[in-house]
């Protein structure tokens, strides 16, 4: 039997299946670069306007101050529903974040390939645990437990709650653990105008984590922030 080439290539998970004879193709949206290439790095920065009066809208950059996407949430919707689109014309939608239910404490987040219509996972909200300190729980596109995001201390969330504009001189900041290995931090910057989240995977060499999973949960951050 002939071994495998252990220098083979992966798949692309962004590869579309095509017939046999055709050059495979990529999901390559009609603007400036590829829809795959927005998710290579390793540094995000998403930034949400905080004077909107109806839903919300959020900005997607690369670690170069690049636009890759832009992501507006409904206004008036029982459950949440968000979609993160190539640019603000919203003609290319790429990632959507939906809630399960209506109004729960302990909310699941689904998080899909809006291209391919693929579930790429979950995020579900500890309950009244969050209430005092946020923690998450990561699950795959199985429902199956991969993870966690959880807020730097008790302590320092303790002040944030109970203390008028504490969060405007103690900003949250979030680890992103997989099997209690550290992939991810997420920091949210000083500014009382424009709510901005920096992501950064640079731990994550191995590119264990879905990049596109992290963005969604940076911007889910962002539209539930306050709301504890």
């Amino acid at each position: 039997m002939q071994e495998p080439n252990a220098s083979a290539p992966l798949p692309d998970p962004f590869a579309v299946k095509t017939p046999t004879g055709e050059a495979p193709r990529t999901l390559a949206e009609p603007d400036d670069f590829a829809h795959r290439a927005r998710f290579n790095g390793n540094q995000f920065l998403v930034r949400r306007k905080i004077l909107k009066l109806i839903g919300a809208d959020f900005y997607v950059d690369d670690a170069n101050g690049r636009q890759i996407l832009f992501a507006h949430q409904k206004g008036f919707k029982l459950k949440e529903d968000i979609r993160l689109f190539t640019g603000e014309d919203k003609q290319t939608e790429i990632l959507r974040i939906g809630a399960r239910n209506i109004l729960d404490v302990s909310a699941t987040y689904d998080v899909w390939d809006s291209s391919g219509n693929q579930k790429l996972g979950a995020f579900r909200r500890r309950g009244f645990k969050s209430m005092i300190q946020d923690e998450w729980t990561i699950l795959d596109n199985d429902d199956r437990e991969i993870g966690t995001l959880k807020e730097d201390s008790l302590a320092l969330a303790l002040v944030r709650r109970f203390i008028d504009f504490a969060k405007f001189f103690l900003p949250q900041s979030y680890t992103l653990s997989l099997s209690e290995h550290e992939v991810g931090e997420f920091k949210q910057t000083r500014n009382p105008l424009v709510m901005k989240i920096q992501c950064d995977f640079s731990q994550d060499a191995g590119r264990a984590f879905d990049r596109r999973l992290g963005i969604a949960a940076a911007v889910l951050l962002c539209a539930i922030e306050g709301r504890q």
